[in-house]
């Protein structure tokens, strides 16, 4: 038997965002491609976010192209030296056909199927004509390989996307299979992220560090150790 081989160096660090707040999330409004901006909220919890953030010292930043995740991601660059933020649109949040737009209420009478379609574990296409979970991964995995290839050795890398987008991408790269990942990862709130290490330099395996990390809030500022946020969803 060949004896394993012991990879050493620094290893890459991937950080998985997503955007602020919008008045739409706060209606319950099913947004997919919608170009929905941030709320006000939304703003001043990218703000929030990006003082934390600038702690990584990103190499790299990429955003979707919805103005949601790109106005987050341009808060987040302007608060780390010298970085600016890249686009691509296969960071889009999953597309849901004829449920977009619509209030969940109202997307509920006219699809009466949805909410167990939601809750099972079949993959299926989200408002008749639009994403599955599995075709959402491919791309979102398709964008992240392609990205580690601009990261330099021990980068960090920085992903402004959607919820679903974030837990796709973040199943598919701990080795999960899709059903499993829907499943177990609880979506992450707005302006918060997911953090992610290989377990040996240029492995591209990946340990979850921290899912649903967030600004820590202020009464708990003092003595607050980076990285060690309660999470909540």
């Amino acid at each position: 038997m060949s004896p394993a081989v012991v990879t050493s160096g620094p290893i890459r660090r991937l950080v998985v965002v997503r955007h602020g707040v919008t008045d739409h999330n706060a209606r319950g409004i099913w947004q997919g491609h919608l170009d929905s901006p941030l709320s006000e909220d939304g703003l001043a919890q990218a703000e929030e976010a990006a003082r934390e953030l600038a702690a990584y010292e990103p190499d790299l930043i990429v955003s979707s192209d919805l103005q949601r995740a790109r106005v987050t991601a341009e808060i987040i660059a302007a608060a780390c030296p010298g970085q600016q933020v890249r686009i691509d649109p296969r960071l889009r949040e999953i597309h849901v056909g004829q449920w977009q737009g619509l209030e969940r209420a109202e997307m509920t009478e006219r699809f009466p199927d949805a909410p167990t379609l939601l809750s099972g574990t079949e993959d299926f296409r989200r408002g008749v004509d639009g994403e599955t979970y599995g075709e959402l991964a491919d791309r979102m995995h398709a964008a992240c390989t392609d990205l580690f290839g601009d990261l330099p050795e021990g980068g960090t890398l920085f992903l402004i996307t959607h919820g679903v987008s974030a837990r796709a991408l973040t199943g598919d790269l701990l080795g999960l299979d899709r059903e499993a990942s829907w499943g177990i990862l609880e979506g992450l709130g707005n302006c918060h992220w997911a953090e992610m290490r290989e377990t040996a330099p240029g492995t591209d395996r990946w340990r979850l560090v921290g899912w649903n990390l967030r600004t820590p809030p202020v009464d708990s500022r003092q003595g607050a150790r980076f990285g060690a946020q309660t999470p909540r969803g």
